[in-house]
């Protein structure tokens, strides 16, 4: 049997069920698809996918390709389409079975359909659910329409009933014949149309994309700084590397699973420290997990102005808020902060999001969908269902019982009580106009 992997959101060779499993047949080959709509203008009016998210994907796409290397695996590697590219290696590699995480979102599940339709009849295809901490056949709900929409009952179902499967390590290396004798060149940034550029020094995530780089973070976070057992009190932190784990990035892109995270928490409780500090990790990943499953519920409602909750809003679609918004000019100095990091880096905190989402949607009322189109296009650690969701959950049209609109000045004397986060991204002699291509293709 021959078997293709396709890989998306799962770029790693530890616990990637896809891969352990298409690893059984005869021959065994990799393909990801750098697709060229990422770069495509967003109805909003930038990019889907912008320098800084590009970069660490495709230092994650190399991280990956010299895994299965290791492991004699060909990672082919293409700036074009999949529709145009895996029917073709179907073809020339007489590939019977494709082997894929299991995606549902508009986007995702549009390009698998085109694919589909370009495929000879006879290809089996293979999906897994596998990026979930409790896998969707260990929920304890019957039915999708059974989960619930506020998270605290999600999570304490699932704490009481729901079991997290273990962790699987990587595969085994196959025989070395299974490495073809000519793989394709990863393009560069330049060829996927993005220019080089330098980190900002000031940014608090400096990391690199793929598996080593994450378990890298895990190694640094957990066992030799011990950061962990302080995570609940510092994850509220605006400066840094430190005051939150950063393993969203990885978790985004497959470098590193849920289940991996999860055993590396519990292995830390046994032989250091077990304490709130380490659970509220675990707290996390059951969020991100949430969210993930009321995308499956709802489907395309995520990207509806009125949210999963069907509200009737009469958003605002002001061209020049959006400009003040995104460039740090509104009359709020904590969001011009945090959006002046994140034009420069890629990177905000998690108070910081929260403040500028809830500014821009429920102070200025303005649409939800154009703030959360743009964390798309910037954000390092970018993932539809936490992105979507979040966007939704502070703008009113989501999963929030209580219905929040956070008072910014408030937030930013509790969480920045000295100023000095504002000072540190508001200092004009610091600040230098982002180069953001996105940003330059809408002013054209």
């Amino acid at each position: 049997m021959n078997s293709l992997v396709w890989f998306g959101n799962n770029l790693r060779v530890t616990d990637n069920s896809s891969l352990a499993r298409a690893s059984k047949g005869s021959r065994v080959i990799g393909v990801f698809c750098f697709d060229p709509r990422w770069q495509q203008q967003h109805p909003y009016g930038f990019a889907k996918m912008g320098r800084f998210r590009a970069r660490f994907l495709l230092q994650s796409v190399l991280a990956l390709r010299e895994s299965l290397k290791a492991l004699h695996i060909t990672l082919l590697v293409y700036h074009a389409r999949p529709e145009d590219i895996l029917p073709r290696v179907v073809e020339t590699h007489a590939i019977d079975t494709i082997y894929r995480q299991r995606e549902w979102t508009r986007d995702e599940d549009s390009v698998l359909r085109k694919v589909q339709s370009q495929l000879a009849q006879g290809v089996r295809w293979e999906e897994e659910y596998d990026q979930f901490l409790y896998h969707p056949d260990d929920l304890p709900y019957q039915r999708l329409a059974d989960i619930p929409n506020v998270f605290t009952d999600f999570r304490k179902r699932c704490e009481r009933y729901a079991r997290i499967r273990p962790y699987s390590g990587p595969i085994s290396p196959l025989p070395k014949n299974n490495l073809l004798e000519r793989a394709s060149e990863v393009p560069s940034m330049e060829a996927l149309g993005y220019r080089e550029f330098k980190t900002d020094p000031r940014t608090a995530f400096h990391f690199q994309g793929g598996e080593a780089a994450a378990m890298d973070r895990i190694r640094g976070y957990f066992w030799q700084s011990n950061n962990l057992s302080r995570y609940k009190k510092t994850r509220n932190g605006l400066l840094g590397s430190e005051y939150s784990s950063k393993l969203s990035a990885w978790l985004a892109n497959g470098c590193i699973s849920a289940r991996t995270v999860y055993a590396e928490v519990k292995k830390y409780e046994r032989e250091v420290q077990k304490n709130q500090d380490t659970y509220w990790l675990i707290f996390e990943l059951i969020w991100r997990d949430f969210f993930k499953y009321i995308s499956l519920k709802y489907g395309g409602a995520i990207f509806k102005p009125g949210g999963i909750r069907d509200r009737h809003v009469s958003w605002k679609r002001s061209k020049s808020a959006f400009e003040k918004w995104t460039e740090g000019t509104t009359p709020e100095p904590f969001v011009n902060a945090n959006m002046r990091e994140l034009a420069l880096t890629g990177w905000m905190s998690n108070r910081g999001r929260q403040n500028v989402a809830s500014y821009w949607s429920r102070e200025m009322g303005q649409d939800w969908r154009s703030g959360a189109a743009y964390f798309e296009s910037l954000l390092i650690d970018y993932d539809v269902h936490s992105n979507w969701g979040n966007w939704m959950y502070h703008s009113g049209v989501g999963n929030d019982p209580r219905d929040r609109k956070f008072n910014i000045k408030r937030q930013a004397e509790h969480y920045d009580p000295n100023g000095e986060y504002q000072r540190y991204w508001l200092q004009q002699q610091l600040f230098q106009e982002p180069d953001l291509e996105t940003r330059n293709k809408e002013k054209k």
